[in-house]
């Protein structure tokens, strides 16, 4: 019946469309999605990192009427997001159990009503998720019209939390849980359609109590509540799970704002490599004070590989075109060919083979900072090449703590005629506090990190961090 009616509705635009919205002062724009005009408008922006240096979960809301293909298009995300932990919260899990009068006139309850389900306990379980707790999640079972009393759903803090239900836009504490909120619009004959399919396979429903219950409750709940919601959204998917543009754009939009921290935001300058499982990986064994100094050495050297080979994307480049072996013409670019590496001496060296490995026979220059106590800094030794004002200049160090060595590199750097917009300072984690420091004196240059942690304690150490990286690295701990 589904397909017959998918070929009755005709074509539909495969694209979403994002509604405009007045942005507060501390919004921030989202990555443009194609509306069905062709233009482009913003979404909400990402939350904040908490105290510890944790992001709190994006989440995203997705409503629709009965049957729209919301858990598809659910899925359809989780799938992409595989870099990702994501988890998926259903509203229906949350419907309170019918009392036993009720249960005896269930033909006459209206589950389609907001006062349907236990806003409360909803809000509770995502206030815990948003906190980096895990929950248990009710398990309802709709035969019987009752929670499993036994029976619970783990659910653990995720990355991504995906809020699906017919009414999740309804209440407003609920809505402002949500980062994104997707309203999957789905022609009206084909979610009858999926519903009596539904109802009579999974729910043991016959067809007159299924039609019988849709035009007492379903359709006017939809007319009165979930329709009106609509409004909220940011993106409206037309054909669901379907249109796939729509999806395709969601999960980039999604992608980017997990990648992107709020200092990227603040400083347009400022660069974190895109994270995945192999990075959260790479970074757990090397924050791990239990592991061994040739393993710490390992992912370390493949961590600021992946460091150095972003910040060589920032390079300016040239076009060139090249003959292939087939006779072909290959229109390609041509590397920067004046840079140099430098490394403020100790831990900075341990980031020289990366780069070494990276650019072929590139010089390489000294700087050697003392520390006086925490606050101040002496410039020991530096030994650089004579042309260095000549070149974009890499400077290297694996930890961006206060911010102060740092600073003290760079002014002898722009005293040696560097410009500043020429300079990249690649390190492995950088400390809020450091990448105000740097970023406010020196706005042109650019910083590129694998993470930024969550600040520094007492002591002038990065927290959470990973210790004294030069004597862990060379064994000297």
């Amino acid at each position: 019946m589904e397909d017959v009616m998918d070929s009755a509705v005709g074509p539909h635009f495969s694209g979403l469309r994002l509604d405009s919205r007045r942005l507060s002062s501390s919004s921030l724009p989202s990555p443009p999605s194609a509306n069905g005009n062709g233009t482009t408008e913003a979404a909400k922006g990402f939350a904040s990192p908490k105290a510890d240096g944790t992001r709190q979960p994006f989440v995203i809301g997705v409503s629709g009427g009965t049957a729209s293909g919301k858990t598809t298009v659910c899925d359809m995300i989780i799938q992409q997001l595989h870099d990702h932990r994501v988890v998926l919260v259903n509203q229906d899990s949350f419907y309170r159990g019918l009392t036993e009068e009720e249960s005896e006139h269930v033909q006459d309850y209206n589950f389609d009503h907001p006062d349907a389900f236990d806003t409360e306990q909803l809000l509770e379980c995502m206030g815990k998720l948003k906190s980096g707790q895990s929950v248990n999640i009710p398990i309802y079972d709709f035969k019987n019209h009752r929670r499993c009393s036994e029976s619970f759903r783990k659910v653990n803090a995720s990355d991504v939390i995906i809020l699906e239900g017919i009414l999740v836009f309804h209440d407003q504490r609920v809505r402002d849980l949500m980062d994104m909120k997707i309203f999957v619009d789905t022609d009206a004959d084909i979610r009858l359609a999926r519903r009596i399919r539904r109802d009579t396979v999974d729910r043991g429903r016959d067809v007159t109590s299924v039609l019988e219950q849709y035009g007492r409750f379903v359709k006017p709940a939809f007319d009165d509540f979930v329709l009106p919601s609509k409004k909220y959204a940011d993106v409206i998917i037309p054909k669901g799970g379907d249109n796939h543009v729509a999806i395709d754009l969601i999960v980039q939009h999604i992608r980017t704002k997990l990648g992107q921290h709020d200092l990227c935001k603040i400083y347009p300058n400022v660069f974190v490599v895109h994270t995945t499982f192999q990075i959260r990986g790479m970074h757990t064994l090397i924050r791990d004070s239990n592991i061994t100094t040739p393993d710490f050495v390992f992912y370390s050297d493949r961590l600021i590989r992946l460091v150095v080979e972003h910040g060589l994307g920032h390079l300016p480049f040239t076009e060139k075109q090249v003959i292939t072996p087939t006779g072909s013409v290959y229109m390609g670019v041509d590397f920067c060919k004046k840079l140099c590496g430098v490394s403020i001496v100790r831990s900075g060296e341990s980031m020289e083979n990366a780069l070494r490995a990276c650019c072929k026979g590139i010089k390489i220059g000294k700087i050697l900072i003392h520390r006086v106590g925490d606050n101040g800094q002496q410039l020991i030794y530096h030994k650089l090449p004579l042309d260095i004002a000549e070149r974009h200049v890499l400077l290297l160090d694996p930890v961006l703590g206060t911010g102060n060595s740092a600073n003290q590199a760079i002014e002898l750097l722009i005293r040696k005629g560097v410009p500043e917009d020429r300079i990249i300072f690649l390190n492995l984690i950088s400390a809020p506090e450091g990448v105000h420091c740097v970023c406010k004196r020196f706005p042109r240059l650019k910083i590129v990190t694998s993470e930024i942690d969550g600040g520094l304690n007492e002591e002038y150490r990065v927290i959470p961090g990973l210790g004294e990286y030069g004597d862990r690295y060379f064994g000297t701990d």
